[in-house]
């Protein structure tokens, strides 16, 4: 009896357990950290992203707005917000980085959300 219920037992946790992988992101702990709260929230639609860009000669992490009026975040290596660059009822931002679009470069996707 005692091998027949060993045998179930290793059977189901062969077949339902799950190895979930940890993501790694390339990014600073803080930019990891604000995804590890993100996946925490409901979904967003459009699904959350986060971006990595030099702008202005240094590497910050892009937020995209979560939804209608919402603003974006533009982020340094520290967590520091630097500005919105669009989003808010006006689809324009905060105003304190309007240059934006015009002077990043490196755009990488660093995390996208591919929860249903």
């Amino acid at each position: 009896m005692k091998n027949i219920l060993s045998i179930i037992l290793f059977t189901f946790c062969v077949t339902g357990c799950e190895n979930k992988e940890v993501e790694k992101i390339n990014a600073p702990d803080c930019i990891v950290e604000r995804i590890n709260t993100i996946k925490k929230e409901t979904v967003r639609n459009p699904p959350a992203k986060v971006f990595s860009m030099t702008y202005n000669g240094s590497t910050v992490y892009y937020i995209p707005p979560s939804c209608c009026d919402a603003f974006s975040e533009l982020l340094d290596e520290n967590c520091n917000l630097l500005c919105s660059p669009d989003g808010g009822i006006t689809g324009g931002g905060d105003g304190r980085c309007p240059d934006f679009r015009k002077n990043i470069s490196n755009e990488k996707l660093v995390w996208s959300d591919d929860r249903k």
